[in-house]
């Protein structure tokens, strides 16, 4: 029998007693967790104060910032010329500027018809089923199945017709329009009885469009153009130029080497390589001229270096000078400051190292006159002050809160987090006193938040800004004083108040040191928490020990008084 279990052999739930012994006996436990509880509750109170405390240093760090003060504003009397921006410092004033010449870029055009021709061997083969098909001529971009109008036949041109063939299908089509090439001009010619029409809204086929074909209003048309290009999308050594190019091979720009690999690599593969380069220089290929270009990436009257290290690339897409290559050259900007001399600029943008105003960096934007005015940014330090001056009342209303006591309408009185805490309350004053004692050794007309035109309410430690035409016209006429009411560095505002606040918050500040306390204050209740509980266990282990013994004594009576009984009758 499991004489273990409550009142077995007794009848008495004495398992129940002993849950409500060892729950009183808890009773120091759950005074020490209540106690535990708002010693966590203060630390996290004082968790948010430090953070509006230090909202509050990041405010007048700011304003106690000397140079913050010399920010600068600009204002342009024709934006559409040119836009500027100042850092601070930049001389005050206003500066004439007269853009002459904008800057432009230096570009290296490279020879003509740089592409071979569309491949005349054969071209004009007088069997349709011979010579090269239209899928391998030399043109810019492949050619595309579908139709085509001439004097409003539609024609059907497949990738696999031959040059002939196609020839042959237009005269079937029209019965008049002779169709040819001429190999020494690489141009087709289309000749009729009456003016041709080319095209029609239903076309699909792009032949027409890589023919260089337009209408003219004549009988007789002529490609705009010589027809052979260069495969941009083919490798460099089946991309139809006029110069093969094989195998790999360098190339320097600008002092930048390149490489590349004939077989593997396309034109526009190795242009992509020239552009993401550190060459300065973006790289092109226009199949309308023919040609490739190098157009700098930088402005101004400057050139571009070139050279084959080994293999042909530069030479046989003709950039450079001997194959027939041109330097456009770049142009400087040119412009003058308040009627001085001529000043020039590679780049459109003009630094104070161009113009010799500190600070001052102007972007022209088009051939004109403007006036650039340089003044200092009162806003932003406006808006400093009034940042502020919020942050302080955020901290003050916070303290308020926390160590002020309320009573409700029926008389109970609920404590702030922070009643009683002495060195809380008197941040309070601290922070007035910090803000509004008079600063002495200054020699301007700012000395204090009154001269700013702020004040208290006379009910609480808030701030007010009471009156905004003091600060405004403080800012306007005596910047230079409130700059030293600030930050001045053995007095000033910000650098008596920051100095205060850091020893508040920093990591060994006074906020820290009693977050700490309470830290440990804490870690010694949960110890006095574990050895009162042991204590519990233990005495709940003897009075349970107890019990047990007791159903035992009773079980052995019942047994004995049952055997007893049993012998009498």
């Amino acid at each position: 029998m499991d004489l273990s279990m409550s009142g077995l052999a007794s009848g008495f739930d004495w398992k129940t007693l002993v849950d409500q012994m060892t729950e009183i006996e808890r009773t120091p436990q759950t005074n020490l967790r209540q106690e535990q509880t708002t010693l966590q509750q203060r630390s996290t109170a004082l968790d948010t104060v430090k953070g509006k405390l230090t909202d509050l240093k990041t405010a007048i760090d700011t304003l106690k910032d000397s140079t913050f003060f010399d920010g600068r504003t600009v204002t342009m009397g024709d934006s559409t010329v040119a836009s500027a921006s100042a850092s601070a410092g930049t001389p005050l004033g206003s500066y004439a500027f007269n853009i002459s010449k904008l800057a432009s870029a230096a570009m290296q055009n490279g020879n003509t018809n740089v592409g071979g021709a569309l491949n005349s061997e054969n071209i004009t083969t007088s069997s349709t089923s011979t010579g090269p098909q239209l899928s391998t001529l030399g043109f810019a971009s492949a050619v595309t199945a579908g139709i085509i109008t001439i004097n409003g036949q539609q024609i059907q041109v497949d990738t696999t017709d031959t040059m002939q063939g196609l020839f042959n299908k237009i005269k079937t089509a029209t019965g008049d329009v002779e169709a040819s090439y001429d190999a020494e001009t690489d141009t087709f010619v289309l000749t009729g009885t009456d003016p041709i029409v080319l095209g029609s809204a239903t076309d699909t086929s792009n032949f027409l469009t890589l023919a260089k074909l337009s209408n003219n209003g004549t009988n007789s048309i002529t490609s705009n153009g010589s027809l052979g290009a260069v495969r941009t999308s083919s490798t460099l050594a089946t991309a139809n130029l006029a110069t093969d190019i094989s195998g790999t091979g360098i190339f320097k720009i600008n002092g930048v080497e390149l490489s590349y690999d004939a077989d593997t690599e396309s034109v526009t593969t190795l242009l992509n390589k020239i552009n993401q380069s550190k060459a300065g220089v973006y790289a092109s290929y226009d199949a309308n001229t023919d040609r490739f270009s190098l157009t700098n990436k930088t402005s101004g009257d400057i050139g571009i270096a070139l050279e084959d290290v080994s293999g042909n690339f530069l030479s046989a897409t003709q950039l450079l000078d001997f194959s027939g290559a041109t330097l456009a050259r770049g142009t400087d900007l040119e412009y003058t400051v308040n009627s001085g001399p001529t000043l020039f600029s590679h780049s459109n943008i003009i630094t104070s190292d161009s113009s010799g105003v500190s600070g001052l960096t102007v972007t022209a934007l088009k051939m004109g006159t403007t006036s650039v005015t340089v003044s200092n940014d009162t806003s932003k330090i406006r808006t400093a002050i009034t940042s502020f001056i919020a942050k302080y009342n955020d901290t003050q209303s916070l303290l308020s809160a926390y160590t002020a006591s309320s009573t409700d309408s029926k008389g109970k009185v609920t404590a702030g987090m922070l009643t009683g805490d002495m060195e809380t309350a008197s941040m309070a004053g601290n922070l007035r006193s910090s803000a509004f004692a008079a600063i002495s050794g200054l020699t301007g007309s700012i000395t204090n938040l009154d001269s700013l035109g702020i004040s208290t309410n006379g009910y609480d430690d808030n701030l007010t800004l009471s009156d905004s035409t003091k600060l405004d016209a403080a800012l306007s006429s005596s910047l230079t004083d409130i700059q030293a009411f600030f930050s001045d560095s053995s007095s000033g505002l910000g650098t008596r108040l920051s100095a205060y606040l850091d020893n508040l918050t920093k990591d060994e500040g006074s906020l820290a040191t009693r977050q700490d306390s309470i830290s440990k204050q804490s870690a010694k209740i949960d110890t006095q928490i574990e050895e009162l509980e042991r204590i519990v266990q233990s005495n709940r282990a003897n009075l349970i020990n107890g019990f047990v013994a007791m159903e035992n004594a009773r079980s052995q009576l019942t047994q004995q008084s049952n055997f007893l009984a049993s012998q009498i009758k």
